[in-house]
């Protein structure tokens, strides 16, 4: 399919400029002012508008088998979802049994994700240590895996100790890969989460206070140290805490290559929602790390507008009423996670670009670009220019929208972003060169998304031992 964008102002990350596009075979042809039109190409009009890389979305769990239950969104509706929000491309996570192969679960989770509408790549977790894990994770690298997840929290399911990320560290340094973690204190929080229960506190809201700010800033700083020791890099998801932003920034300031990701929602969300005496509602906010009270929202904007804090994500792992019920004794038994993967791109140009906290190629950058650049996928993502592929959102920054779960595409019968009224939209979203999504239609297809092999990094040293494979 041959696609021409007409006359709109071309912005990545870099830079602006008016011209068009010319897309054929699936990727950018041809980009400059006054193109010529080829005969049959349908043409999308994009006057008045942006076009922009479609985003990229570094932090997803589609049908993931969670605490009881799997999230709603399969790779399918997940991914349509994220198509009719301007995101054409998905990073979602392996997350292999305590003990078992990783080079299996990947396998499962191909096979999930075969039905993706958009483009995808894999995370894989590292959840425990042995010679198996070290040779898996080198296989792992040849099959285009080149960041490996960490949980820091979990106690008794996914949490790791200090001894597996130092060997995980140091093994993917060697091999060029990132490390990732989860920063929470998981000791902590099941300390606290007992103590909780005991006081007869059951309710939502038992897992803010289960969860405060400082067992974040605590991990995020052992983490950032351990990382250090090793002469690696560390990306750091979901970073929610003043006190996780500052433990980033500061080391980035030393010269160690640390990376932090924010979500949408704790950018706009506090933890007042878990005041509500309406479990479903209380418990539909319910994620890790949690909202949190509104003043650390200002260090995430100051960490993304500064650029040390990278990438937003959405850690889209949604679970409907009946699934969250599960927990109506016991909030320690509410599966965590929201959705968000359609609205990021929505939530982060209203209140970033129209709050006055970003500029417009500052929203690409951390919405696509950064992304493409951390994760190996630069520059066939995250940019315009011949030879990447064309995944392209044309951008309408005036229109504007109401946030509902009775009109999102999302597979969930809930919103956080319920009523929220946004100023910025997906008018047209380009996925592989195929018009996905026009003017509130979707035409997203089952199966089209395809695996994404991702470049490794040269082993970075300087920082730290840099020992690798030798600690």
């Amino acid at each position: 399919m041959t696609i021409f964008i007409r006359g709109g102002t071309i912005v990545t990350a870099e830079g602006r400029q008016r011209g068009d596009v010319l897309c054929a075979g699936g990727r950018i042809a041809a980009v400059g002012d006054g193109l010529e039109v080829p005969t049959g190409a349908a043409i999308v009009d994009a006057g008045g508008m942006l076009v922009m890389p479609g985003g990229i979305d570094p932090h997803t769990h589609m049908e993931m088998p969670f605490m009881g239950s799997v999230s709603s969104d399969d790779f399918f509706t997940g991914t349509a979802a994220g198509l009719a929000g301007g995101t054409t491309s998905i990073i979602d996570f392996v997350i292999p049994d305590a003990g078992g192969s990783m080079i299996e679960a990947f396998e499962a989770w191909r096979g999930r994700a075969e039905k993706a509408a958009a483009d995808y790549g894999f995370h894989v977790a590292v959840t425990d240590w042995s010679e198996r894990v070290r040779d898996e994770m080198t296989e792992l690298t040849r099959r285009g895996v080149s960041s490996f997840k960490h949980f820091m929290a979990y106690k008794g399911a996914l949490m790791v100790d200090d001894g597996v990320l130092l060997h995980s560290i140091g093994h993917a340094l060697s091999l060029g890969a990132l490390c990732s973690v989860h920063a929470e204190n998981g000791d902590a929080v099941a300390h606290l989460q007992k103590a909780l229960l005991a006081r007869g506190i059951t309710g939502p809201k038992g897992h803010p206070l289960s969860r405060p700010p400082e067992v974040e800033g605590e991990a995020a700083t052992r983490a950032i140290a351990l990382a250090r020791v090793m002469g690696a890099p560390l990306y750091v998801v979901h970073v929610s805490t003043r006190q996780a932003a500052e433990a980033i920034a500061a080391a980035r300031m030393s010269g160690q290559r640390v990376f932090g990701e924010v979500l949408a929602q704790h950018l706009v969300i506090d933890d007042s929602v878990y005041d509500s005496d309406d479990f479903a509602y209380a418990a539909g906010h319910v994620m890790s790390p949690p909202f949190r009270p509104k003043a650390h929202q200002a260090a995430l904007w100051a960490g993304l507008a500064s650029g040390q804090l990278q990438t937003t994500a959405s850690d889209h792992c949604c679970f409907c009423a009946s699934q969250k019920a599960q927990g109506a004794e016991d909030f320690t038994r509410i599966p965590n996670g929201t959705a968000g993967i359609e609205d990021r791109m929505g939530v982060l140009w209203h209140h970033g670009v129209g709050g006055g906290h970003l500029t417009a190629e500052e929203f690409v950058a951390v919405t696509s670009a950064n992304t493409a650049r951390i994760f190996g996928l630069y520059p066939r993502k995250g940019t315009i220019q011949p030879g990447a592929d064309a995944d392209i959102v044309v951008w309408d920054p005036y229109a504007s929208r109401t946030v509902s779960a009775r009109t999102h595409h999302q597979n969930i019968d809930f919103s956080v972003y319920e009523g929220m009224e946004l100023t910025g939209l997906a008018r047209s979203t380009i996925a592989a060169g195929r018009l996905v999504w026009h003017d509130g239609t979707l035409r997203a297809e089952r199966g089209a998304g395809r695996y994404l092999k991702r470049s490794l990094h040269a082993p970075i040293t300087g920082m730290g031992t840099g020992l690798g494979d030798n600690a």
